[in-house]
């Protein structure tokens, strides 16, 4: 008997991407590389999520290590398995590669039931009936629609089929499942439970998965790293805290959550902390670890990462240290917040300020705005993509 203990039997997976390229050729002659020399490892029970914008190479990844694009060059690894292999002449069609996938469509047949679609990849590997009906079953009760089997796509709303596809997925014990912006056709609300919902079994399953999103929430939430791709690369690399918190570069910075990016110059340094000169005055920055180096050494020139969550208003008489003053000109009422938009010598300002605080703002000619020491990130200024 095939049981929910089962359907979560643990086993070492992992898939390992080295070297990979893939490009195409447009009409003009024009050459594009969505994969330019990209290495990843997702570990066991890990889930990775590729972030980038359109066009960045995110998804053309996915379909090379899903066996649906034929990459150039390079190799990937799928459970100690060479899927693909340039060198040596190794190519897994897709269907031989022991994963699943989940796509943006959901990809259900209209014609079957609930339960038909799940049991389907199991039917096309010729499973006992039993053994199916026991394994669907299961499935179903892992994403909470047992009470759908018997109703077609139609019939349930697109919570639900995405709930289905993820039981597909999961009915055929696959060790990796390949996700392209499955949430994205879903309402915002819908959205948000079904990430709940896919982490929950995430941790249960232990899958390996690679997740493919342009949404940064979504990312943020659902990744225990994040890669951040941009122009056919990966930019950045880490757990989601650190992607936001302490980005790489400017890319990352600028695209992972709002931002405020200012240049300045280091002015000093101590042993507990780094002065830096702004057009809009001296700023102090806790010393951390990574900032001891030649890179942050008196004179040399530097960009401050500074969240817009993370500044607040001050009182004009305060002497409170690391405090710029800026003249706020936009007003946005987002709710929990209020984002103003401002300028402090030749930097703009973002700030998301209290709502009471930001009332204060249309009583006074230019604001005291404090820059906590510990909030701010410094970056070399060339270090990009």
């Amino acid at each position: 008997m095939v049981d929910r203990e089962e359907l979560l039997r643990d086993a070492p997976r992992s898939i390992e991407v080295i070297n990979l390229k893939k490009a195409y050729r447009r009409q003009d002659g024009q050459v594009v590389k969505p994969v330019d020399d990209i290495n990843l490892l997702v570990a066991n029970k890990e889930m990775i999520v590729l972030l980038g914008p359109s066009g960045c190479g995110k998804t053309t990844l996915l379909r090379c290590v899903a066996g649906l694009e034929r990459p150039d060059a390079g190799t990937i690894i799928i459970d100690g398995k060479i899927v693909f292999c340039s060198e040596r002449g190794i190519y897994v069609p897709s269907e031989h590669r022991e994963i699943s996938m989940i796509f943006q469509s959901f990809a259900l047949w209209p014609h079957m039931t609930v339960a038909q679609n799940v049991a389907y990849p199991l039917r096309c590997r010729k499973v006992p009936a039993t053994e199916i009906r026991q394994r669907v079953e299961a499935a179903l009760e892992m994403v909470s629609i047992a009470n759908l089997r018997s109703q077609y796509p139609r019939a349930i709303s697109g919570g639900q089929q995405q709930r289905v596809a993820l039981a597909r997925a999961l009915v055929s014990k696959s060790s990796v499942i390949l996700f392209d912006e499955p949430l994205s056709s879903v309402d915002a609300q819908v959205r948000a439970q079904l990430r709940h919902e896919l982490r929950r079994l995430q941790r249960e399953v232990g899958f390996v998965g690679l997740y493919v999103t342009h949404d940064q929430l979504e990312a943020l939430e659902l990744g225990h790293r994040v890669a951040v791709l941009g122009a056919g690369r990966i930019s950045g690399l880490g757990t989601p805290r650190d992607i936001y918190e302490r980005p790489s570069n400017s890319y990352v910075a600028g695209f992972v959550g709002a931002a405020n990016l200012w240049s300045a110059k280091v002015l000093r340094v101590d042993t507990a902390n780094i002065h830096v000169s702004t057009s809009a005055g001296e700023l102090s920055v806790d010393m951390r670890p990574e900032y001891r180096s030649p890179s942050f050494l008196p004179g040399k020139e530097v960009l401050l990462v500074v969240r817009p969550e993370n500044l607040a208003l001050r009182q004009s008489g305060n002497a409170t240290d690391n405090c710029l003053r800026v003249q706020f000109d936009s007003e946005l009422f987002a709710g929990a917040y209020t984002e103003c938009i401002g300028t402090s010598g030749d930097l703009s300002v973002r700030a998301w300020l209290d709502n009471s605080q930001a009332g204060e703002l249309r009583r006074t000619d230019g604001a005291r705005l404090y820059v906590p020491s510990d909030k701010i990130h410094l970056i070399e200024p060339t270090r990009d993509v």
